[in-house]
């Protein structure tokens, strides 16, 4: 952690113990009290929102658009049977290979890459994901949201993102640690108490077994995170420092769990292609890990021979043998002609080996079943930036942006291509945005001195990008008070 964060975090958090009494209040409210009585839903939409950029700020937020796909795929069906369903929940990866998941305001819900790989089935993932939502739709978090209720919002922000990164990062990472004792009592009121997680167990499994997951996933879960937290010594995993696991807790989630009749439940083929996906990003020496997926495929006994066949052709795009993948991933699509992985692999590889034709009908097949698909569109409007069609980009992109779909991905292709189409307002406006969203708050205000320093701006560009920049401007101020 550097030092501009960890004084960041700590003078954001004696701030808050030293000017506000009830912050150190440690009586709990109650479980069923509504965070509405804090703050309007725009309020806690807008405080989300600035979650995410201080989020984005401060860890490595996957935009691999395939990992991205399938985390939402499957936070989305678990909401659809919980008590949040017609909620809205977004759901991200961050590039760690820590064990954790950790819950922010307005259904922001972070999954560390390590705890996927670390997963044994698809499952055990819910599971964890389920607990998360479960924090969400039980109001949990309703503590976070009263201590910062008397602060700007991207203050309140930075605060609730300080305790969900510095609890899930644990160590000197912790808000605990980064502000002496004063926040390590401020730390302890916001954590969830047991009372807490016994609801989010009890909610999860409820979940999962309406979702069609296994409910014994949970308690499998918690047993071997119990038999690690015997093994080690002083560094736990970070699961288990900031969802403790005792044996009664293990044995109370297993009596939760036998309420539902026993589901054989199997894997998702894209459960097991997201964990080749990881295992090839993080092999030190692919030409070994394809020696080794070569002698896995050729024992017959291999029951996801699929998932390490595709395993091999990302390992083959590592090695740049574009053509051995290509035949690969054309098998895998004749067997899974709907799978999104393989849709976007081939058609990736087929635009880079000279076939954009082949590879836009593809994506075109694939958008006809799921036309508001974020990674579908995104590949399709990345190729069309490629071959120069500005305005199908545009199209495509503005689509979804007015479908409240806003990524930084996103809004640096729309700036790219209006800037190529002579847009230049436009395009620099757009670059704003995706810096903003990344929490690169001098970068965005850079972009809109630029804009409007640019000759012939119309009084409606004028007034557009002047709001912007008084906004964005407003919001790095409240920021810099906080370093002084």
């Amino acid at each position: 952690m550097t030092f501009f964060k960890k004084a960041l975090i700590t003078l954001c958090i004696i701030s808050i113990v030293s000017t506000s009494s009830y912050a150190l209040n440690i009586e709990l409210p109650e479980l069923g009290n509504s965070a509405n009585r804090l703050m309007t839903p725009k309020q806690e939409r807008q405080l989300g929102q600035a979650f995410m950029r201080s989020v984005r700020r401060n860890q490595a937020v996957l935009t691999d658009l395939i990992l991205s796909d399938y985390i939402q795929e499957l936070g989305q069906r678990l909401v659809k049977n919980s008590d949040a369903s017609g909620q809205d929940f977004h759901f991200f990866l961050i590039d760690n290979p820590q064990i954790n998941a950790f819950a922010g305001p307005a259904g922001h819900i972070g999954v560390y890459t390590g705890l996927i790989a670390t997963t044994e089935t698809e499952s055990e993932l819910a599971a964890v994901v389920a607990h998360e939502i479960a924090h969400v739709s039980q109001q949990h978090l309703f503590r976070a949201w009263e201590t910062a209720q008397n602060m700007a919002i991207p203050n309140a922000a930075v605060l609730i993102a300080a305790i969900a990164l510095g609890v899930a990062v644990g160590g000197d990472a912790g808000v605990a640690a980064a502000a002496g004792g004063q926040a390590a009592i401020l730390q302890e009121q916001i954590n969830f108490t047991r009372a807490n997680e016994q609801e989010a167990d009890r909610v999860g499994i409820d979940v999962l077994a309406e979702s069609g997951f296994s409910p014994n996933a949970m308690p499998a879960f918690f047993s071997r995170m119990g038999k690690a937290n015997r093994v080690y010594d002083s560094k736990l995993p970070e699961f288990l420092m900031t969802h403790p696991i005792s044996t009664n807790r293990t044995a109370e989630s297993i009596d939760l769990a036998s309420r539902y009749p026993y589901i054989q439940n199997e894997d998702s083929l894209r459960y097991h292609l997201v964990k080749s996906r990881l295992r090839v990003e993080a092999a030190i020496n692919h030409e070994q890990h394809l020696v080794a997926l070569k002698g896995q495929l050729e024992d017959g006994r291999l029951r996801l021979r699929d998932a390490k066949l595709y395993e091999q052709a990302l390992t083959l795009l590592k090695l740049k043998r574009y053509k051995e993948a290509q035949t690969v991933l054309r098998d895998l699509i004749k067997k899974h002609p709907d799978t999104i992985d393989f849709v976007i692999t081939l058609s990736q590889l087929d635009a880079q080996l000279g076939d954009p034709t082949t590879a836009f009908a593809r994506l075109d097949a694939a958008l006809q079943q799921k036309p508001l698909n974020i990674a579908l569109n995104t590949v399709r409007a990345d190729m069309a930036m490629k071959l120069q069609r500005w305005n199908e980009v545009i199209e495509n992109i503005e689509r979804l942006v007015e479908l409240e779909v806003k990524t930084p991905s996103l809004f640096s292709l729309l700036s790219r291509a209006y800037g190529e189409s002579g847009q230049v307002v436009t395009a620099h406006r757009y670059k704003a945005e995706a810096y903003y969203l990344n929490g690169q708050l001098e970068e965005a205000i850079a972009q809109l001195d630029i804009a409007m320093n640019q000759p012939r701006l119309s009084f409606y560009e004028n007034a557009l990008v002047d709001s912007r920049r008084k906004l964005f401007k407003a919001e790095k101020r409240a920021l810099d008070d906080q370093i002084r």
